[in-house]
């Protein structure tokens, strides 16, 4: 392993990382995004006025889909079986949007990247449907929340 990075071998070439020693574990991760944008865009999301259709139940489908796929979008994931996966949307102030994903598994390696994934991908997804009337939104803070099981143990974002 090249200095300490598990998908880097010996020679510093990129691997997928053999993952069949782990012990089989209940694993879960929470993601979040936040999707900012002017008081009446935000709004009009949340409201359910855009022209497009429903943007929350979109999203919320999209983040699904998207944990489903993480590991044919990011290389060096390992395909897992997801037994869980949410994406809760909610106003978070008057000009942004709060995000959170949530995935699940009992496996022999973390959920992290597919949690990540759903958030990211259901804020693009309403960034896609709101863009007509708000080309300025900020997508941002998009990070893991928390983290259970597997070796590495819990982990919490501080507040």
């Amino acid at each position: 392993m090249a200095g300490g990075l598990t998908h880097l071998n010996e020679k510093g070439e990129a691997h997928i990382v053999d993952i069949g020693d782990k012990a089989v574990t209940r694993r879960r991760a929470v993601a979040q995004a936040r999707l900012s944008g002017e008081a009446g865009t935000i709004a009009t999301i949340l409201g359910g006025g855009l022209k497009k259709g429903d943007a929350l139940a979109v999203a919320r489908i999209a983040g699904i889909m998207a944990a489903k796929k993480t590991s044919e979008l990011i290389p060096l994931c390992h395909p897992i079986p997801l037994t869980k996966v949410g994406v809760q949307i909610e106003g978070d102030s008057a000009t942004s949007i709060l995000i959170l994903a949530t995935a699940e598994t009992t496996g022999q390696t973390g959920v992290e990247m597919e949690a990540l994934t759903a958030a990211s991908t259901a804020a693009l997804t309403l960034y896609d449907m709101a863009k007509a009337i708000d080309r300025a939104m900020v997508i941002s803070d998009l990070c893991l929340v928390e983290k259970s099981g597997g070796k590495s143990g819990d982990f919490r974002r501080e507040a």
